[in-house]
């Protein structure tokens, strides 16, 4: 059961690809050490909880796409090309908030449901998705950090909600601004806890929200995509895998 260590001198890049093959990053029950088996290894100092079913090496660092694989493991292969993980979820995998309890998985509206429904351990949501709100990340659809970052906004309590958006906001990417999040839920006349997102915002910035609406020419309706905001807003997106 035991993992020996990794041999010395694999910073040289083919040792480090030799070394990769013979040590998986990530370690799932059954391939090859049962959950029992991961446990006492992570016990013991030789491995490193990364997720609830999911363990690295130690010193391995936790990227994005390692997260959404180990998510990825806990989602059923027969449902796994049909959902879009999301919220709080999709946030762990950027690395901007803990590991919730349960898995959040987003259903288009245009997907049958029902037979997702006694998926064990996740929420399902059902909304609307543009082509752009989804990228692929580790083998799992993910929410892209736009979309992501007005799902938190809009469905979240602010006590998850506020340190997630602003690491959202940090992130070396500058793919998610407060701006446009101000923009996005204005221009959504009609979507629930519209009051409440930009009272999440105003925390981070008071002077993008206070003093009243922000003046959208064209609004938006229905406001669950985050494309359709970029349309009007005129901002850029790019579709793509991470």
């Amino acid at each position: 059961m035991a993992i020996p260590s990794a041999p010395p001198g694999t910073d040289h890049p083919a040792a480090a690809e030799a070394a990769t093959q013979r040590f998986p990053e990530l370690y799932v029950p059954e391939m090859p050490f049962a959950m029992p088996e991961l446990q006492a290894l992570a016990a013991d100092g030789l491995l490193d909880r990364l997720h609830h079913r999911g363990y690295t090496l130690p010193g391995v660092a936790a990227s994005p796409q390692l997260r959404a694989r180990a998510a990825a493991g806990a989602v059923p292969p027969s449902v796994r090309q049909r959902v879009v993980a999301g919220r709080m979820t999709a946030a762990w995998i950027y690395g901007c908030a803990a590991e919730p309890d349960r898995l959040a998985l987003l259903v288009d509206a245009k997907r049958r449901v029902s037979s997702l429904r006694n998926t064990r351990g996740c929420t399902l949501h059902e909304v609307k998705l543009g082509p752009f709100d989804v990228v692929s990340l580790g083998g799992l659809m993910v929410s892209s950090p736009l979309r992501t970052a007005l799902d938190i906004a809009l469905h979240v309590d602010a006590g998850r909600a506020i340190p997630a958006l602003e690491s959202l906001l940090a992130r070396p990417q500058k793919d998610v601004r407060l701006r446009l999040l101000v923009l996005a839920i204005e221009a959504t006349p009609r979507v629930p806890h519209k009051r409440a997102a930009l009272e999440k915002l105003a925390a981070l910035a008071p002077a993008l929200v206070a003093g009243g609406p922000v003046h959208v020419e064209h609004a938006v309706d229905p406001a669950d995509s985050a494309e359709d905001v970029a349309q009007v807003l005129g901002v850029t997106h790019f579709e793509g895998k991470l």
